[in-house]
């Protein structure tokens, strides 16, 4: 029988949660170490400014414990998400992992699997949208890379701020995927499955293209992943139960 392969996303890791910090290593050590790949769909930690962020211990042990599993000849893909959308080679080579374009066309068992953080598909949130061409814009990533890392943590504080003040202010709908931008997207690439993350809204969704696989969110030491298999897919809490 083949091995599982394993997709999480949404672990928001920062030392301010230990317990999560604590059920990623758990996760690596069992489920994952059962997996013959593991795909991480963004926001793998609360964020992610630049690689020399490598330089801080909490996000170097990180790193390390994903090269560890991918010492064990499981692959590990990373696709950046809303939190950590600069990723680079330096990170990609420590973590001994590979980035993918968001979203990313996969094979799984003979099937093609569309795969994706999700935030580009919650096209209501119109202002969120401009930011994200913004921040996504090659020039403007180099700029920002460009400049002191203190500096850039200031305004990822702001940003954060900022961001979490809107939120309150908006419809739940409004930052959930809308329905068209899931079934243009599905179209386009010709699947009939797409998982993704970003929302917190763990689910499996029914559509006439096919179906639509929400990843959990983690938080204080609780969370999910999704299991894909040759006979089938399913999600699971971190403790094996099904989601």
């Amino acid at each position: 029988m083949s091995a599982p392969i394993l997709f999480i996303s949404d672990l928001h890791l920062s030392p301010a949660d230990p317990a999560t910090t604590a059920a990623f290593h758990a996760f690596l050590q069992g489920p994952a170490r059962n997996a013959s790949a593991l795909y991480i769909l963004g926001d793998l930690f609360e964020f992610w400014i630049g690689d020399d962020g490598l330089d801080e211990a909490f996000n170097a042990e990180i790193v390390a414990a994903i090269a560890q599993l991918a010492e064990q000849k499981i692959a590990v893909f990373f696709l950046a998400g809303n939190r950590d959308f600069l990723p680079g080679q330096r990170f990609a080579d420590a973590a001994r992992l590979t980035i993918l374009n968001d979203p990313s066309l996969v094979q799984l068992f003979g099937q093609n699997v569309l795969i994706a953080h999700g935030d580009a598909l919650c096209t209501d949130d119109l202002a969120y949208q401009r930011f994200r061409r913004i921040v996504r814009h090659p020039w403007v990533q180099s700029l920002f890379l460009a400049l002191p890392r203190r500096w850039r943590l200031a305004q990822v504080e702001k940003l954060r701020a900022r961001s979490k003040e809107s939120n309150q202010m908006k419809r739940s709908d409004v930052m959930d995927v809308n329905t068209a931008a899931v079934a243009s997207l599905m179209q386009q690439h010709h699947v009939q499955t797409l998982i993704h993350g970003h929302t917190h809204r763990p689910a499996l969704h029914t559509l006439t293209q096919g179906q639509r696989w929400v990843l959990p969110d983690w938080y204080q030491g609780k969370g999910g992943y999704l299991c894909v298999q040759a006979s089938g897919i399913s999600m699971h809490q971190l403790d094996g139960r099904a989601f």
